[in-house]
């Protein structure tokens, strides 16, 4: 049987064209055609832990014709946050000690913005000169400060002989860094003097924390 369309003649029983790419099948029951559905991620989900936006469809009704379908995108990407202190009266001057409690792992390949709200505390017994107490954010997985993290926190010239003094400051160290996989990261405090004697130096990482900004 022969028919025409849209200045074309076709034949029903024609045979089908067996390339794989062939949108239709000829099947006992009939001819077999292709529907595509859309399928979305819900909310606050994602189709792997590569992807900083979701994809959000939203079907048309049954019997829907045209068919109509909604097609938005969501921001989600990974975050963290925690905090931690240490006391490093007792370690070496001009020497990094990891800041306990303060560590976070940057989850998947990508850009994030990586900050850590410091403050750092000294008690200067007598006279000191150059009492200096500094923070900064290392990648304990490369074994290497994270570029442009390294922050002080408190610098104080110099004190009158037989006198005694307390000071706290604080800083914000703040960088984008790009992994290409997990990495472990955390917040490291140094102390120098360059004469006399302090007592109770600490770094408290107040807020320390991620957020992915790009793939």
């Amino acid at each position: 049987m022969a028919g025409s369309c849209c200045g074309r003649t076709y034949r029903v029983d024609a045979p089908l064209d067996p390339a794989p790419c062939n949108a239709l099948t000829r099947t006992a029951g009939g001819l077999l055609v292709p529907h595509t559905v859309l399928q979305g991620v819900a909310p606050g989900g994602a189709v792997s832990v590569q992807r900083s936006v979701d994809i959000d469809v939203t079907p048309p009704a049954a019997g829907a014709c045209p068919e109509t379908w909604q097609v938005g995108g969501r921001l989600t990407p990974v975050s963290g946050q925690t905090s931690g202190a240490v006391g490093i009266q007792g370690s070496p001057f001009d020497t990094w000690i990891p800041v306990t409690g303060a560590q976070l792992t940057l989850p998947e390949a990508g850009v994030y913005e990586v900050i850590a709200d410091c403050q750092g505390g000294v008690i200067m017994n007598g006279s000191v000169s150059n009492a200096i107490i500094q923070a900064r954010i290392f990648d304990v997985t490369a074994n290497a400060v994270i570029p442009l993290t390294t922050r002080t926190i408190l610098l104080f010239a110099a004190t009158p002989a037989a006198s005694v003094h307390t000071l706290q400051a604080t800083a914000s160290a703040s960088a984008l860094y790009q992994v290409a996989g997990p990495r472990t990261i955390r917040v490291e405090g140094l102390k120098h003097v360059d004469s006399g004697t302090t007592s109770g130096e600490a770094v408290w990482a107040q807020n320390f924390r991620f957020k992915k900004v790009a793939d």
